[in-house]
């Protein structure tokens, strides 16, 4: 039991990485499963909805809880960055909805319903929506080798291309087709190759060598026995995978790879619409900073600020967050949409396009203000307000800064020596 938030008699189904494959996803059960975390206030307030709703749903839809603190491997592999968060495991249990609706029980209960009335009128389709993860037999009937999607069948011909000229990450399993322990591996990396190729961007690889067919590859990685798991780096020598083999450990640990090889997420100012939309589209978070105007700080100053967040960027680059930035005054619709104001700079926010809710730095525009700024965010801390309009502000289009300090602009000379002025200009007459 998790810290006491749920006991024998409720009706939630406690599930840690042991019992989540058997409960969850070899279910045909559709699924309500909330990753919460002991100390978050959040969770401690749903607490008692979440029992009420589970005990609404009792033979209907199932209800579960995970302790994502203490179980960070099936947090990580569901994506899971903020508590509570609230999932929905339908038909494609690999692929879960996150649910967005209300906090109390009535808002979930008709959630977990209409998710209900989708999964069957898909089924009376014909759409099951099943998983995609299905690996192709190797010789011999058994195993398996490759993947039909996501898993990469690795050879001798194919070896050194794939792999070792590649420059990206591989996580390469070589197995047997006879070998029971490789058949007992085949679902959960069939599944992490799916899950770290979206979470990576496909930067992180999982293969497979059957090493009864490509011995050349077994011999000369020196394999012994089956299945063994061989990490593969740019430059360098191949070493032995140490983790776990549950598919959350192996995604935890590709996206420990992922996170140590690659490099901090780019800095992109906000020249027009696109970069806006684009990057807070494809992160979860975008995180944009609203530095002074470069009259008032100059070349330096302004690189001051940059380098601060690009150590922030390198920081929390596992999160794979996007980084922006504008000068103050040049993107008042999104100032406004943030509650910046148009002034205070420099000021900084970070926005959740998929929820439309933001949260403002309150402390210092440095490296420990805004790393307790990020950590609350990470953690599900901190307060947040909705994006002002419901959607992403208007952007004007604007040229790149040139790396240099501002001018002040050019008053325009005026020539006097043509104006006849009167000898008795400034005088009242009578």
């Amino acid at each position: 039991m998790a810290q006491g938030f749920y006991s024998a008699s409720d009706d939630v189904v406690e599930l840690n990485p042991s019992n989540f494959n058997q409960e969850v996803l070899q279910s045909d059960s559709l699924w309500l499963i909330e990753f919460y975390a002991p100390w978050c206030g959040h969770c401690q307030s749903l607490t008692a909805d979440w029992k009420k709703t589970a005990t609404a749903l009792k033979g209907i839809v199932k209800v579960g809880a995970v302790d994502a603190d203490q179980h960070n491997s099936l947090g990580g592999q569901y994506s899971v960055r903020g508590f509570p968060t609230i999932k929905i495991f339908g038909a494609n249990k690999n692929k879960p909805d996150d649910y967005q609706g209300g906090r109390n029980s009535q808002a979930i209960v008709d959630g977990a319903l209409n998710a209900l009335h989708t999964l069957v009128k898909d089924r009376m389709s014909g759409r099951s929506g099943g998983s995609d993860y299905s690996r192709q037999s190797g010789g011999g009937g058994g195993g398996g080798g490759g993947s039909k999607k996501d898993v990469v069948e690795l050879t001798d011909d194919n070896f050194d291309r794939l792999v070792l000229n590649s420059g990206e990450v591989w996580l390469v399993e070589f197995f047997a087709p006879w070998c029971g322990h490789c058949k007992s591996l085949e679902p959960e990396w069939a599944a992490a190759a799916s899950a770290v190729k979206e979470q990576t961007k496909d930067k992180v690889h999982l293969g497979a060598v059957d090493a009864t067919v490509h011995q050349g590859l077994a011999s000369r990685y020196g394999i012994r026995g089956f299945p063994t798991i061989k990490i593969f780096k740019k430059g360098e020598e191949p070493e032995d995978y140490q983790g776990g083999r549950t598919r959350g450990d192996i995604i935890a640990g590709a996206l420990d790879l992922f996170s140590d090889n690659a490099a901090p997420p780019e800095l992109l100012e906000i020249l027009n619409a696109d970069v806006l939309k684009k990057t807070c589209d494809d992160y979860q978070l975008c995180v944009i900073a609203v530095l002074p105007h470069i009259l008032d700080t100059g070349a330096a100053g302004r690189n001051g600020y940059l380098e601060v967040m690009m150590k922030m960027a390198e920081k929390y680059k596992k999160k794979m967050w996007g980084w922006l930035w504008t000068e103050a005054g040049v993107q008042m619709d999104l100032e406004a949409s943030l509650g910046i104001g148009g002034f205070g700079y420099p000021a900084m926010a970070a926005i959740n396009a998929r929820k439309m809710k933001f949260a403002l730095l309150k402390g210092s525009f440095s490296e420990t203000g805004i790393h307790e700024f990020l950590r609350d965010l990470s953690v599900g801390r901190g307060s947040t307000a909705t994006v002002g309009g419901g959607a992403l502000p208007n952007i004007n289009a604007v040229e790149a800064w040139d790396g240099k300090d501002g001018e002040l602009p050019v008053e325009d000379d005026y020539d006097l020596s043509d104006v006849d002025l009167d000898d008795n200009f400034g005088k009242d007459e009578l």
